[in-house]
Parts: structure tokens; sequence; C-alpha cells
């Protein structure tokens, strides 16, 4: 079937995979900075924000998708055109576009910790040719976190979304706040995020056996080491890790009393940060993120002091940056940063990364 959609763009959704396809392999014709496994015949992701550019000339192009988990955005000349809902495995076209040379991007809105999404490739409609995918970006940013970062229930207007179609259909990652300074900069990024997850321990003290160290490793989170590429060789990373550590009271069964928390997190935390030292270099700006969580002060004392530590120790790019502001109103799903929150805590990033003279 074909859907209206504004300025006369028609998306057909359920359609079958037709000639002309792309070339050997879905990313020879399009260009991602997310975490990805890639064949000849698709490419595999579960981190939340995944994105492919793409360039075609015609009047329309398809977007084959594997994915009865995931909702993604479509955008067209930098406009977005379509969302699509867990399209499961479907040609989704965008057809009545003038005769020319355009651009497509397709974006993940959501989090699948443990579903992988499969994109098969940008297709160009009858007449058309798919291009060469747009140039890497030289600037490259990491953001690290949790649901904050991955843009967690970030488009409801209601804290309780049990009612109104679930956090999936109101997280949207490509307006979270490091998606949003990213494009600020002109820059590629990552977004390696899953809610719920601490340094050393996650909400609630649920799940005990594993942490966010777990998965960061990992090309998708159920599994295979990612061997990071040549190219990726991020400026900035931003790490945002603590909140879930600390904003729920330790419970009388939990292998921590609140004092030894403290001391496991300082130790793991300067762990993960030798290791993004190791990974990226000592030129790599490393911003330490921290907010309110909880009743108490915990979190961001802490994260302060391990920053404090750090640069004590000769580590002079790592920074710390606080974020609090009278305009955050955490009016998305569950008390989470709503579009409004993600704007403010993007406005202030740039900021502070103004601040700090990254090595661009």
């Amino acid at each position: 079937m074909e859907l209206a959609l504004p300025l006369a763009v028609l998306v057909a959704l359920g359609a079958t995979l037709t000639a002309p396809t792309a070339e050997a392999g879905p990313l020879t014709t399009a260009h991602t900075a997310g975490r990805v496994t890639s064949t000849d015949q698709a490419v595999r992701y579960t981190w939340p924000g995944i994105s492919f550019e793409g360039r075609f000339r015609g009047t329309g192009v398809g977007i084959a998708l594997n994915d009865s988990a995931n909702d993604y955005d479509v955008q067209v000349d930098g406009k977005t055109v379509a969302t699509l809902v867990t399209p499961g495995r479907t040609t989704s076209w965008v057809r009545g576009l003038s005769s020319a040379t355009h651009t497509v991007r397709l974006v993940k809105r959501t989090e699948s910790p443990w579903a992988e999404g499969e994109f098969d490739g940008f297709v160009a409609d009858a007449g058309g040719v798919l291009l060469a995918p747009p140039q890497a970006r030289r600037r490259q940013v990491e953001f690290i976190g949790d649901s904050f970062t991955a843009g967690y229930g970030n488009t409801s207007t209601t804290r309780d979304c049990s009612t109104n179609g679930g956090v999936d259909r109101h997280t949207n990652a490509d307006l979270s706040f490091g998606a949003l300074t990213a494009r600020g900069f002109g820059a590629d990024y990552q977004i390696t995020a899953q809610s719920g997850l601490g340094v050393v321990r996650n909400y609630g003290g649920g799940n005990p056996d594993v942490d966010f160290r777990t998965f960061y490793d990992r090309a998708s989170q159920n599994g295979g080491t990612w061997p990071v590429p040549r190219t990726w060789h991020p400026q900035v990373v931003v790490v945002g890790l603590g909140i879930n550590d600390f904003s729920t009271p330790v419970d009388a069964g939990e292998r921590w009393t609140p004092e030894t928390l403290v001391t496991a997190y300082k130790a793991a935390y300067h762990g993960f940060l030798d290791k993004l030292r190791a990974r990226y270099g000592a030129s790599t700006t490393i911003v330490v993120s921290a907010t309110p969580a909880g009743s108490t002060t915990t979190f961001p004392d802490t994260a302060r002091r391990i920053v404090e530590e750090r640069y004590a120790a000769g580590d002079s790019r790592v920074h710390y940056w606080y974020y609090d502001d009278p305009r955050l109103d955490h009016l998305g799903c569950d008390w989470h940063p709503s579009l409004n929150d993600h704007r403010v805590m993007s406005e202030l990033l740039t900021a502070r990364l103004a601040q700090v003279a990254v090595r661009w």
C-alpha cells in the first residue's frame, strides 16, 4: 500500500525487494559510523542510534529491512518523511521526489539489546541509481552511558507510558542530547548506551552478574567482540555512567554497603577510563558527566573525585561535566529527560566542550 505523506512524498510499506538492488553489500552504498556487523548480504546491530546514509539519483528510493523489534525514521534531503514501526522483513519506498540527486538517511530510534536489527541496503527505484555514499566526517564523538544517553522515553509528554504506547514508541535516540550535540559539531557519532546498567551496580541492584562493562566491547550486546576499525578514532568521548549505581538504596541482600559501593565504583570507573585511554590515545578528550541521581549527591561527588584523581595523575584531557538546570522537566517516560531536556543538555554539553578546547 502507499501512504500519503507531506510534500507529496509517498512511502509504500510491505513491498518485496525488486531490482535494481544495491551492489555487493549494503555498506558499498551506505555510510555508517555505528557499531555494526556487515556481510555481503546484510548489516546487523543492536546499539541505539545506528544510522545509515546514502545518495541516489532518481525519483524514489527503497529501504530494505528485516527487523520486527525496532522503530526507524527515514529522512530524505534532511527531512523526516516516515517512521517505520517494527517493519519486519520489508522494503519501504519513498516515491514522488523530483528527478534529481538526493540524500537518504535511516536511523534506529529504539533500544534492542537482545534483538538484532538488520539493514539490507538502499534500493534505487526504477530508472534511478544508487550513488557512492557520503564520506565519513572528520569529526567523531562517542557517547557512552545508560538510559539518559539512549534517549529512553524522550518523546513522551507524560511520565507514565504504560497506557500511551510504551517506552519504545516514545524513544528516539536521534533526538538524544548526544545526537543533537554531534550534529551541531558536524560529527559522526556512536551511542554506546544501555538502559538500566551501571559501572558495577545496575538499577535497583538487578542482574548482579553483569554491568555496563560486560557489553561495552561487543559489536552487539548479545555477543561478538567489536574490532575497533582504524577509521574510528573519536576526538571526544562522553561517559555518563552512575545514575543506576547510586539512584536506588543498596538493599541488605546486595554485595555492597553504601561505602564499599563507592570504592568499587571508583576502581571500576578508573579501569574503564584506562581502557578508553589505551584504545583512543592521550589526545582524545574524555568528558565524565554526572547529574542528580536519587536523594543524595553520591554520584556527582564520586564522579568529580575520579576526574580530580586522574587529572592529578597527569591525565589532563579528562574533564568533569555536571549538568542540572531549572529548565529540565523530566517529563519523559518514568521521569527520564524529555525532548526539551535533551535540547537543554545538548546546549550545556556544547558549552562545556567549548571550555575544554577539543582538538578537532
